[in-house]
């Protein structure tokens, strides 16, 4: 069987969907974006204080190691400017919020890269500094949201679901290997250990309204609602201070968030566990079943990891 090498297979885990852009309100909120038209990542400020990041990789918004300087520039400019409060992740890619790794670029694109400002690797990097970011984040989410689509969406400061649409989960377990983009730390902060677990040691799919009710989303709206309600929230945030929001943000982090080094051993423990004999069993096996270009299996991931043979 092929064997797939330990980062990749670890990257899998951590999909990312990416949303549409907002339209422009007047002339002087002209979109402005940091990546090109053509990006993974499209940032769009809807007016200088409120900007929205659309997902943009279709079929299946996969996340891979183009997307990877695309995303960090995003952030780097959500830390950095001195206007923005508030940025609303989408994505416009129907039935994906955010899924899996990109096999198919040669695998030294992603092992090439330097750590990040942090001293973590890109993704938990990118991933810590979006959650302490001097604004506020709001994840937008439709479609499936499992893997880094998950990730990203717990190092955002909001969920918000679509009751008809969104689905959510960290389906790792069912690969066998550990999820490396920071849920093990963020999840029991939002919905206890027991909860957590449930959602890690199943690898199944939760719907809006039992994410809702475990903590895993802020709350499941219907679909028809999403929009406008996630739209008023961030336009009322954007007209507060900008320092109280830090300010704000600075005393919740500090009694909520994990630790940097925390999350760096998450980190590791993926990249070791996606090594073994049995993940790479389980992912080859996967890909065989049509990963990355099956609709079907993408949209039933955990359906088809329950499938596969048992291993020890």
């Amino acid at each position: 069987m092929k064997t797939f090498h330990p980062l990749a297979c670890a990257l899998v885990a951590a999909g990312i969907a990416l949303a549409a852009p907002a339209q422009a309100q007047a002339q002087d909120t002209a979109p402005a974006r940091v990546t090109d038209a053509d990006g993974q990542v499209r940032l769009t400020r809807v007016t200088p204080e409120y900007w929205r990041v659309t997902l943009h990789n279709p079929p299946f918004n996969i996340f891979g190691p183009g997307t990877t300087p695309q995303l960090n520039k995003v952030v780097t400019a959500i830390e950095t400017d001195p206007q923005v409060k508030v940025v609303v992740f989408e994505s416009d890619v129907p039935g994906f919020f955010m899924t899996h790794y990109d096999f198919a670029p040669p695998l030294t694109e992603t092992t090439g890269m330097a750590v990040g400002r942090t001293g973590l690797p890109p993704l938990p990097d990118m991933l810590v500094r979006l959650s302490k970011a001097p604004v506020v984040s709001i994840a937008e989410l439709r479609g499936r949201t499992t893997g880094v689509g998950s990730e990203l969406s717990l190092a955002c400061d909001m969920r918000f679901a679509s009751r008809e649409k969104a689905m959510l989960s960290q389906f790792e377990i069912g690969a066998g290997f550990v999820p490396g983009g920071g849920p093990s730390a963020r999840l029991p902060r939002l919905m206890g250990r027991g909860r957590a677990l449930e959602v890690l040691m199943t690898g199944t799919y939760f719907d809006a309204d039992l994410a809702e009710r475990y903590g895993y989303v802020n709350r499941a709206l219907p679909d028809a609602q999403l929009d406008p309600f996630v739209d008023a929230m961030a336009r009322r945030i954007a007209g507060f201070p900008k320092q109280t929001i830090a300010d704000i943000k600075r005393l919740v982090d500090a009694s909520s968030l994990p630790a940097d080094a925390q999350l760096g051993k998450e980190w590791q423990t993926f990249l070791d566990s996606v090594q073994r004999p049995a993940a790479q069993a389980r992912i080859g096996e996967l890909m065989k079943a049509g990963l990355q270009s099956n609709v079907e299996l993408e949209s039933h991931l955990d359906v088809h990891t329950g499938k596969l043979p048992p291993t020890d």
